[in-house]
């Protein structure tokens, strides 16, 4: 009968003969495969203890070292958001879903979400994310590993920042539909932040459709769409093309004294101006300077030429000049580069006339 002992620096194993009472000791170099904290690290075989180990190693053996009999979830959370590797995070995860009498609870997933996502680990982190509702079902510890709002707008906002502009956006897009979906599925209500993310990824992929109909939800959810929720709506409909549509949220959400960022402001203006809706454009931009707000350059410049390529040179400068005394309304050098511009773009104009 063999008995394996493993003391502090050496490795024995002792074995006693059937037919004696003696016990004798034999000094054998176990193999990883003997050894608890390494015994389900893949790719270990009879000779690893024959070269150097790495120091990711030697840190993965310290970590498991620390992790006392009967360690919790919360241990484990602790260990993992310990690790700067994360490929060492998901070792010990790994390993300490294999111990005997462990179960991961939402301290422990949570804490696995987290670093896969700071990492940019995008599809481990869905992955975690499904086996943690799929396991919740089956676990007595249900409640507590099943993922909050907080983990599904984690996952949200790090997809979104993948996404671009179109065509590359649509690879992530998927991601985002099956979030929400799971969302749902699992009974976890919305809030305002994760509809947002929601609906500002259609928007970025202008799926409009698709963004206008979480925004009509939100109602159901109990939350009321803030000024992020229409910007996002504005933006996408102009950038989309649909300016009718577009204008009638953003009266809707001046109507409810929302204000929109600089970026929203900019994008209907023009819109607006290329469209040759000028005194729409206009009205917008004296509205956005009493909110404190400057549209930049190449916002002036569209719709002052627009204004010139309309007939309206005249009307143009004007507006110019009186922006120009306005204060806040522009900065440094932008209003002698505006006049050049105008210069350049109604000279032609004007001689073609002449013409």
């Amino acid at each position: 009968m063999a008995i394996l002992v493993r003391p502090k620096h050496l490795r024995h194993l002792l074995y006693r003969n059937p037919n004696s009472a003696a016990v004798g000791l034999l000094l054998l170099p176990l193999s990883r495969h003997f050894c608890d904290a390494s015994s389900l690290r893949p790719n270990s075989s009879p000779s690893s203890d024959a070269r150097s180990r790495t120091p990711l190693e030697k840190q993965f053996d310290s970590w498991v070292d620390r992790l006392r009999p009967g360690f919790t979830s919360n241990d484990v959370a602790e260990a993992i958001r310990a690790q700067s590797d994360s490929d060492l995070a998901l070792d010990l995860f790994r390993w300490t879903a294999l111990r005997p009498g462990y179960r991961h609870d939402g301290p422990a997933y949570l804490a696995m979400l987290q670093v896969a996502v700071f990492n940019h680990r995008y599809s481990q982190a869905e992955i975690l994310q499904r086996r943690g509702s799929s396991g919740s079902s089956s676990s007595s510890n249900a409640p507590a590993c099943r993922p909050s709002i907080e983990t599904y707008s984690m996952l949200l906002a790090a997809v979104l920042r993948r996404i671009g502009k179109p065509p590359v956006s649509y690879v992530y897009l998927h991601s985002v539909r099956s979030l929400a979906r799971q969302m749902k599925s699992s009974g976890v209500i919305p809030d305002t932040f994760a509809l947002n993310l929601i609906i500002k990824a259609y928007a970025r992929c202008l799926e409009m459709e698709e963004a206008i109909r979480v925004f009509r939800e939100m109602g159901l959810y109990g939350c009321e769409p803030n000024e992020y929720s229409y910007g996002y709506i504005v933006q996408g409909l102009c950038q989309k093309g649909w300016l009718e549509k577009a204008m009638n949220y953003f009266k809707e959400m001046r109507s409810k004294a929302l204000v929109p960022t600089a970026t929203i402001y900019m994008a209907v203006i023009c819109s607006l101006s290329l469209e040759r809706r000028l005194e729409e454009a206009v009205e917008v931009v004296f509205d956005m300077l009493e909110n404190r707000k400057a549209p930049d350059i190449l916002t002036y410049r569209t719709l002052l030429e627009e204004m010139c390529r309309e007939g309206r040179s005249e009307v143009a400068y004007d507006l110019l000049e009186e922006l120009r005394q306005r204060k806040g309304a522009m900065k440094g050098r932008m209003h002698s580069d505006l006049l050049a511009s105008l210069h350049w773009v109604c000279q032609p104009i004007a001689s073609s006339c002449l013409k």
